[in-house]
């Protein structure tokens, strides 16, 4: 099977992706003006697809990224950012822009659009009317940033979806954006990748320049899947990271059971080697999923920071990746967590108000010993320590350790990713 522009005979490829919120930054359109629009593309050469941004190689080197600061980002190696809009209510598209180009970061800037899980209502002719129309604004906006890389049209339109109108929506915003900005590429990031969405995205939305994939802990299965469809453009990975919370084990109540750091380190690693560092010929880049913090499901499921900004393990191993050189300082290795003296593989219950000891075994990057020996925790009634929604668990109160310093706050940090229900 070939894919979009293919089967129109359009073999040009234009690509990209990257998007994301920073910390800090500048006003205006400072960046703007000293560079002016580069122009970005993908090409084909002896069956080899490759993003050319300025006609020179750009391999993207990405993460999602959100409230996080980028300059930090990029002394790791990162290239490009993704976001799933274009503003948020921090900070406009323009400040991220200006201030990812302060750092010599690209962004793939994504439109947000409707989502049938929401409500929205493909049949609404005035609504898809309207959504186009933001579009255009938002594309008129941005679109002679240096810092663009290229549009995401929607994040996982897919998902729960039943309308096909959606990609007859996301078609007409791509034509539009062909239209008013030849310069960048266009794309929708998908949840995962099936032949029947793959055939229905060619036939309704043949006017993307690539696919954008997202997966998780399924992603190792990602080469098989693109073999099995017969994908045979560039396409690119716009989410993976952590397993997902829908992927694991769980408790006999259904808490689903989170990795430890370490754990997830590991597995950030394999997924980069089979599923993206593996594919020579036609992914043109990824983007990992989440260069910050954030509550779903857990506060440290999904994000490599903690909630003061500390570094995971999962950091170190995409700058190792990225640049092929580990961080002279790296954040602690987890050997095991026990909460009560069982793992969470034990279905462990606690009875409210009541106190437990939490044991982690961890060692620093010298391979020092470095145990967080007892720390304390009080349960709260109907609530485990990870929750689903809503604010954090309760902090750990500090008990006995084996070290002091720094290393310590570090480690305490680390219990917080255990994950009972």
């Amino acid at each position: 099977m070939t894919t979009l522009k293919q089967s129109m005979n359009t073999m040009k490829f234009t690509t990209i992706l990257a998007l994301a919120f920073a910390c800090a930054y500048l006003p205006g359109s400072l960046f703007a003006s000293e560079e002016g629009v580069v122009p970005v593309e993908v090409v084909e050469k002896d069956g080899r697809y490759q993003l050319l941004r300025g006609g020179q190689p750009f391999t993207v080197n990405g993460a999602g990224l959100e409230f996080s600061d980028i300059s930090v980002f990029a002394a790791h190696g990162g290239n490009s950012i993704r976001t799933w809009r274009t503003d948020n209510a921090q900070f406009t598209g323009q400040e991220l822009l200006d201030e990812a180009a302060r750092h010599d970061v690209k962004v793939g800037l994504c439109i947000e659009i409707g989502r049938e899980r929401h409500g929205f209502d493909y049949d609404d002719d005035a609504a898809v009317a309207a959504q186009l129309e933001f579009a255009r604004q938002e594309v008129l906006r941005y679109k002679d940033h240096p810092a663009l890389l290229g549009w995401i049209i929607g994040n996982e339109p897919n998902l729960e979806f039943r309308n096909p109108k959606v990609f007859d929506a996301i078609n007409d915003i791509s034509k539009m954006i062909h239209e008013l900005d030849p310069n960048h590429p266009t794309t929708t990031a998908l949840a995962g990748i099936n032949k029947e969405l793959a055939d229905l995205i060619e036939q309704r939305a043949p006017d993307l320049d690539f696919l954008s994939i997202q997966m998780y802990g399924d992603i190792v299965n990602l080469p098989r899947y693109v073999r099995k469809i017969g994908l045979k453009g560039p396409y690119m990975v716009t989410e993976w990271g952590a397993i997902g919370h829908w992927e694991v084990g769980t408790t006999k109540w259904g808490a689903p059971i989170e990795q430890n750091s370490s754990d997830k380190a590991a597995n950030y690693r394999k997924s980069w080697n089979v599923a993206i560092a593996s594919d020579k010929k036609q992914i043109i880049g990824s983007y990992v999923f989440l260069w910050g913090q954030k509550q779903e499901r857990t506060p440290t499921w999904y994000g490599m920071l903690l909630e003061d900004g500390s570094k995971t393990e999962t950091i170190d191993v995409m700058q190792k990746v990225w640049t092929g050189s580990w961080p002279g300082n790296r954040a602690p290795e987890v050997g095991s967590l026990r909460l009560d003296g069982k793992r969470a593989e034990a279905n462990i219950a606690l009875n409210a108000g009541s106190e437990y000891t939490a044991e982690i075994k961890a060692s620093d990057n010298k391979k020092q010993s470095a145990g967080l020996e007892s720390s304390r925790i009080r349960s709260r009634r109907g609530m485990g320590i990870s929750q689903e929604a809503g604010s954090g668990p309760q902090e750990l109160r500090r008990g006995h350790y084996s070290r002091t310093g720094d290393l310590h706050k570090a480690l305490e940090k680390q219990a917080r990713l255990w994950p009972t229900a």
